[in-house]
């Protein structure tokens, strides 16, 4: 097999293995009929998708440290397998405690291995122009997950009930992701991907320096906090909008069952991370993410006058671009600066401000309903915060050589 076949065999597991990984996804179903037939409260329900993610983003960053000493292939076979076992072990589970355990942790647990594994191997069977590309295809698998599982999911709990549906799910994800993940590995020590004829850019050239700076190096580093920063606005955004949507459609245009949104979310969130990944390639990461800040930053202004089907169809695409964009060049980004030795672990810190993204969305979202504003008010301060996520990307550059050599011998 030659190294380009190696590579795009690679590329395509890890694809799959997100496909199984994003089950995250479907816990909207679970949740829903965990409501209406077990009797569970809303609070209760929702307790173990948000275990789940918390879990998600701590674990990811311990697996990010592990995979760049170890490399990918056992840590992803431990992910893998705790997502399924962790499902499985949900189909014997009735109370909200124990499935907090069972899908919050273990499968939580094992989405933040598996995920953290698949970008920094890929990566590194490809030449450094294809970056953008590799890390976009790799997050779409997690987001395309929710076109095919919530439906599956939902036919599943309809037909043989929620506990039979964890344990036939489990028992997938076991079938099919765990045999593709012992196929993912690192390339040989002094392996050098050959360069597509034509793609050298003046963008690109300025970016091929490997850095390799590990996580302490990378904290001393003004663009770190730059990053940071952005990637948590600019997310607390997307997320607010994902989390909210029905209930928006509700609101804003009295659509009671506008359930495909989440549709139109997941196909315009996972098509942003292959588009933006590829454009990152073309014209760099930090006017990609400029070009989405700016963009998303409009859509806040205009959310509120959404009230018609087509609008809010509109107004959702476009927040899914935005977000999806954050999933594919923010790790471009981490790789062009960082270099990607210490991929694994400098991702992971990084990632921590997704979760802290998630709770500023949440806090607007509150504060703006208990201040009577609706959710005008979180669509002002979106835009805010957008506003801001432009004004770094426009003070935000590349690490020289200079500052990399010092840092080197710190």
């Amino acid at each position: 097999m030659s190294k380009i076949d190696k590579a795009m065999r690679i590329l395509l597991a890890g694809f799959c293995i997100n496909l199984c990984l994003g089950i995250l996804y479907a816990w909207s179903v679970f949740n829903k009929a965990l409501v209406t037939e077990s009797g569970w409260s809303a609070a209760e329900a929702s307790a173990p998708y948000a275990t789940a993610t918390i879990t998600f983003s701590i674990c990811l960053l311990i697996a990010g440290i592990l995979q760049d000493r170890m490399g990918p292939r056992l840590i992803l076979l431990l992910g893998t397998t705790l997502t399924g076992v962790g499902m499985i072990a949900s189909s014997f589970i009735d109370s909200p405690m124990m499935l907090n355990i069972t899908f919050g942790i273990v499968t939580g647990a094992g989405i933040g291995f598996g995920y953290a594994c698949l970008s920094p191997s890929a990566m590194k069977w490809f030449h450094p122009s294809k970056k953008g590309m590799v890390c976009g295809i790799i997050a779409a698998g997690f987001g395309l997950a929710a076109i095919y599982l919530a439906p599956l999911t939902s036919m599943l709990i309809g037909q043989m009930g929620i506990q039979s549906s964890f344990l036939i799910l489990g028992i997938g994800i076991l079938v099919i992701a765990v045999p593709l993940a012992a196929t993912i590995n690192n390339p040989p020590q002094g392996y050098q991907p050959k360069q597509p004829h034509g793609t050298e850019t003046k963008a690109q050239s300025s970016n091929q320096q490997n850095s390799d700076l590990d996580w302490k190096a990378m904290l001393k580093t003004p663009q770190f906090y730059s990053l940071w920063v952005m990637y948590a606005f600019a997310a607390s955004v997307g997320l607010m909008v994902i989390g909210n949507i029905t209930n928006i459609a509700s609101v804003q245009a009295n659509l009671p069952n506008a359930v495909y949104l989440a549709s139109v979310l997941a196909i315009f969130n996972s098509g942003g991370r292959i588009a933006a990944g590829m454009l990152a390639d073309k014209i760099g990461g930090i006017r990609t993410l400029l070009l989405a800040f700016i963009i998303q930053g409009i859509n806040m202004v205009l959310f509120a006058a959404f009230d018609s089907e087509l609008t809010l169809v509109i107004g959702t695409a476009v927040t899914a671009l935005g977000y999806g964009t954050l999933l594919a060049v923010f790790p471009t980004i981490t790789a062009e600066f960082y270099g990607l030795k210490n991929y694994g672990t400098n991702y992971g810190v990084l990632y921590t401000s997704w979760g802290i993204g998630g709770a500023i969305g949440a806090a607007i979202v509150g504060f703006s309903m208990t201040s009577g504003e609706g959710y005008t008010l979180a669509y002002s301060i979106s835009a805010a915060l957008m506003g801001v996520c432009v004004l770094l990307g426009l003070i935000t550059r590349p690490i020289s050589s200079a500052k990399i050599s010092q840092l080197k011998q710190a």
